[in-house]
């Protein structure tokens, strides 16, 4: 069983989880939590509208209700697609984030998620096909202008988590045409079911029952 996707998501609730109690006893005025997501699992946005391999859809949950336990592998309990599923991980993700606001913000936490664009020359595809590694950087950087580089992506970052222009909590950060030079970042809406509230709350539930911090 291909297994590797599902510990990515809750690794991140996991640690959020015992990141918590600190920042709420932290003496510091200006505190907060940011997670990444990503524009292919939001619709709103034309990246998140290419259903190649398959579109985020986390259906009911049941493959996380059950646990992942073998054979299952993806969170709505169907066959394992990677590009999917590293979706699919992605949108749970912002909806963590989303739900981490709701418990939360009366602590005077931050809570958000960003995406700062496509660093597509990352380790990150490593073991796709060395064409593919050849020519998604240059289709980003030409067709799309989806592509930032490294370094640009952790200014973007490090400004999410540090600048006071970014005290909004609760919000998913972008940059629209990310690679434009000066591109001023904006609160992207996010899809239906990336702002599902309901589906937000279920999700931090199971995921509480699946890492035992319940």
């Amino acid at each position: 069983m291909k297994s590797a996707w599902p510990p990515i998501t809750w690794g991140h609730f996991l640690l959020c989880e015992l990141l918590l109690e600190d920042l709420k006893q932290s003496p510091e005025a200006d505190k907060r939590l940011i997670i990444l997501g990503t524009v292919t699992a939001n619709s709103k946005e034309l990246g998140g509208k290419i259903p190649i391999p398959a579109p985020p859809d986390l259906g009911d949950m049941q493959g996380l209700a059950q646990g992942f336990k073998a054979p299952i592998s993806m969170i709505n309990g169907k066959k394992f697609k990677s590009g999917k599923a590293y979706k699919d991980s992605k949108l749970c993700n912002m909806l963590i984030t989303r739900e981490l606001h709701r418990r939360y913000h009366d602590t005077g936490i931050l809570f958000n998620s960003l995406y700062p664009g496509c660093v597509a020359d990352t380790p990150l595809f490593r073991n796709h096909f060395a064409l593919f590694r050849t020519i998604f950087p240059w289709f980003q950087k030409n067709i799309t202008g989806g592509y930032v580089s490294q370094e640009l992506a952790g200014e973007r970052v490090a400004a999410v988590v540090a600048d006071p222009e970014f005290k909004q909590s609760g919000v998913h950060w972008s940059w629209g045409n990310r690679q434009k030079q000066g591109r001023e970042a904006f609160v992207q809406e996010l899809s239906a079911e990336g702002s599902d509230d309901a589906k937000a709350q279920r999700l931090w539930e199971l995921s509480e029952n699946l890492v035992g911090a319940v």
